[in-house]
């Protein structure tokens, strides 16, 4: 059996407070209001390829046990990290949720459909990752 031994200094490194998060503690996070109130969590991130930047958090919401789950694709800017909570925060009521461009979970949204994406940011005011609108 073979043991991994780890030095003092790679030790220190792993454990030291950083800004950087690994995707794969990402996805699962929970999304709050400010107020602490439950939104969803977080399905998967989209990254784009060229410039290695996180575009969007996919927010998985509503159903039970995975059925009836709808999907909604955020911009990553319109989310927010609260230590407080240890979840991201998201400003959004319930009708605009409602109102939100979203999938449900046995489908994918087309990544390929740029007009789709342009609908996400002009829907959350917020400019596209690739910029223009």
């Amino acid at each position: 059996m073979a043991v991994e031994v780890r030095t003092e200094t790679e030790t220190d490194t792993s454990i030291r407070p950083h800004q950087l998060i690994a995707s794969d503690r990402v996805e699962g996070t929970a999304v709050r209001r400010a107020n602490g109130d439950m939104v969803g969590h977080i399905e998967r991130l989209m990254i784009d390829k060229i410039s290695g930047k996180v575009s969007y958090a996919v927010l998985s919401f509503g159903g039970f046990l995975g059925i009836g789950t709808n999907l909604l694709p955020l911009p990553w800017g319109r989310l927010h990290y609260n230590p407080k909570f240890e979840a991201y925060e998201f400003d959004i009521e319930d009708d605009e949720l409602k109102r939100a461009p979203s999938f449900r979970a046995d489908r994918d949204f087309d990544w390929g459909d740029r007009s789709q994406e342009v609908e996400l940011h002009r829907f959350y005011g917020v400019p596209p990752y690739w910029g223009g609108f």
